[in-house]
């Protein structure tokens, strides 16, 4: 049977979530946790994937997993028992058999938590964000690998929430460090030191323009990955909680955000 799972981490004590030798990293974790419960034992052999990579330091709510495995009801009653306090699954579903979370996504939203030191002007922020709607040319936004740096926004917008301004963002994909680069436009567009029309000049790709560096990655989250599927509730264990509790130093870190720009 193959199973998908919606996975969520505190990325401050991972090297980021793709597999790398000697790292802690979110898909390792992951994959130690099912070969302890003989869920599999080679990950290329039951097809396993995940929905997308993120960087060292950056969390997530909702990555996606999945995999083959003659043992779904071990798998959505144990895997929680196993992995560690800073990771855990909140979802699972069963899929077709050809089901691949990174070819299937609809959409990925995520979220980038500013702290707000009254430095910056949430309304120009707010005029900003609406520019990166729609199909825009993100040279100047992301390291692009080689990659189409054209991509379409579904929505792009920020509020205050809890003494954080919120920037969410949503797209069928992103391209590396492409939401944090966007977040530094958006801070720096606040704090008048570039303009709504600056932006609009970075986003047709011009050559010779300063490319924004990307914001720290303590405060991006990725938020949720539409599937097309829908996913049943995973509880967490009391260890599993008291552990997050712990370790968890999300908020601690999304506090020094607006420090690190400086």
């Amino acid at each position: 049977m193959r199973l998908a799972f919606q996975v969520a981490y505190i990325g401050t004590d991972f090297y980021g979530s793709q597999k790398q030798t000697g790292l802690r990293t979110v898909e390792d974790t992951f994959i130690t946790a099912c070969q302890v419960l003989h869920l599999f034992d080679d990950p290329h052999a039951v097809g396993f994937a995940s929905a997308g990579r993120t960087d060292r330091g950056v969390h997530a709510r909702r990555q996606v997993f999945a995999f083959s495995t003659d043992f779904p009801d071990r798998a959505c009653e144990r895997l929680n028992h196993i992995l560690p306090g800073d990771c855990w699954c909140s979802g699972w579903a069963e899929t077709p058999d050809d089901f691949h979370p990174r070819f299937d996504v609809a959409s990925r939203t995520y979220r980038y938590y500013i702290y707000n030191d009254g430095s910056t002007d949430l309304s120009l922020m707010q005029e900003a964000a609406t520019l990166f709607t729609g199909t825009h040319n993100f040279t100047h936004f992301s390291r692009l690998e080689g990659k189409n740096p054209e991509k379409i926004i579904f929505s792009s917008e920020i509020r205050s929430e809890d003494g954080f301004y919120v920037y969410e963002i949503t797209a069928q994909g992103f391209l590396w460090n492409m939401v944090r680069c966007i977040v530094t436009s958006l801070i720096e567009v606040g704090r008048n030191e570039l303009g709504t029309d600056d932006i609009s000049a970075l986003l047709t790709g011009t050559p010779g323009m300063r490319h924004p560096p990307p914001a720290p990655p303590e405060g991006l989250i990725l938020w949720d990955i539409d599937c097309g599927i829908a996913f049943a509730p995973i509880e967490k264990s009391e260890r599993m909680i008291r552990a997050f509790r712990e370790r968890s130093q999300l908020f601690q870190a999304m506090k020094k955000v607006n420090v690190l720009l400086d």
